[in-house]
């Protein structure tokens, strides 16, 4: 699909400088764009790639007053702006049709509702239940009295043990696994002897969970995924861990048994939780940190992870010892010691 800048100047409201009558194809970053494409610039920091960038046009602030040879099109904010032309240009959205792959196993006991699909290789285990709209990717598994909510999207591949709750308008991507046994284990008469998990997992509304991730059953009770949250992919979540509402939790993440974390938590990327741990609502967790006890809200970095402006200054503090040590040497030297 092509526009012309005039055509995106009235999309967005914005003001033009440049030829209305130039052909736009498609949209780039700064860096990537070429000739026929455009792209955005909202903070400073990209002045370098504004300056070489080969993009026929660019969405500026309106304040904006670098000189550049490219066409502009002023707009309130440039980064949202350029996000919705972005999707002018995508291609259509991939769909899949209602109903049964041949090739799909389906327990005759399966409630399925409308316009469910079920892609080729999926199995559907006995009393699984699933909700309207929602689809079920190839060779993905569903385990027995499962029960999957409407408007879903199960990719490929992706496991889904027994029992387990599964709101609407959830995600799952490949390679995740749902439901897998914790991990528990007790030594009795000098050898581990297994701890059986007869627990579940519970996934609310608008969960989005990436690939590979694993949310272990529970060893009783639930293992609870809460509404809105967004897990990343290769990310380990143990059995009767409680994630609260619109948390987020970056790659890499490990969280031990029986942790509770709390709504609105944000885990960057490698993060290790011990288990038995409360995180309190609305905390940041820095990438790589250790948490070996509860958090009681505020940013967080290191390990054992503290308060993020105290490990920051202890961190400076150790990145000095050598000129310190140095200097106490020369000191002694002077005095004799």
């Amino acid at each position: 699909m092509t526009f012309t800048l005039k055509e995106l100047s009235a999309m967005c409201d914005g003001e033009l400088l440049g030829d209305p009558s130039l052909q736009i194809s498609g949209a780039a970053s700064l860096g990537d764009a070429t000739e026929g494409e455009i792209s955005f610039f909202a903070n400073r920091k990209y002045i370098g790639l504004l300056r070489k960038t080969r993009a026929s046009a660019i969405f500026v602030p309106r304040d904006f007053s670098e000189p550049i040879d490219v066409a502009q099109i002023r707009v309130a904010d440039p980064t949202k702006t350029f996000e919705r032309v972005v999707l002018k240009f995508a291609p259509k959205p991939i769909t899949f049709a209602p109903g049964i792959h041949p090739s799909a196993v389906v327990n005759p006991s399966a409630q399925l509702g409308d316009r469910v699909s079920i892609q080729p290789l999926a199995v559907i285990q006995p009393g699984v239940k699933i909700g309207n709209d929602t689809i079920i990717g190839a060779c993905s598994y569903i385990g027995h009295e499962t029960v999957i909510g409407s408007a879903c999207h199960i990719y490929p591949r992706v496991t889904i043990r027994e029992r387990s709750l599964i709101g609407s308008r959830v995600i799952i991507h490949s390679g995740a696994v749902i439901g897998a046994d914790g991990f528990g284990f007790e030594m009795i008469d000098g050898r581990q002897q297994k701890i059986q998990q007869l627990g579940i997992v519970q996934i609310d509304d608008d969960v989005e969970i990436g690939a590979n991730t694993t949310v272990d059953r529970a060893r009783f009770g639930r293992t609870w995924i809460q509404q809105g949250v967004k897990i990343d992919n290769l990310v380990q979540i143990a059995h009767n861990v409680v994630i609260g509402k619109n948390s987020v939790i970056v790659a890499q993440t490990g969280i031990s048994g029986s942790t509770r974390v709390g709504e609105r938590v944000t885990m960057a990327g490698q993060v290790g939780i011990v288990g038995h741990v409360e995180i309190a609502d609305g905390s940041v967790i820095a990438a790589q940190s250790g948490v070996s006890k509860s958090i009681p809200g505020g940013v967080w970095f290191g390990y054992p992870a503290g308060p993020i402006e105290e490990t920051k200054q202890q961190i400076a503090w150790i990145h000095r010892l050598g000129r310190l040590f140095a200097r106490v040497k020369a000191i002694e030297k002077k005095l004799g010691l």
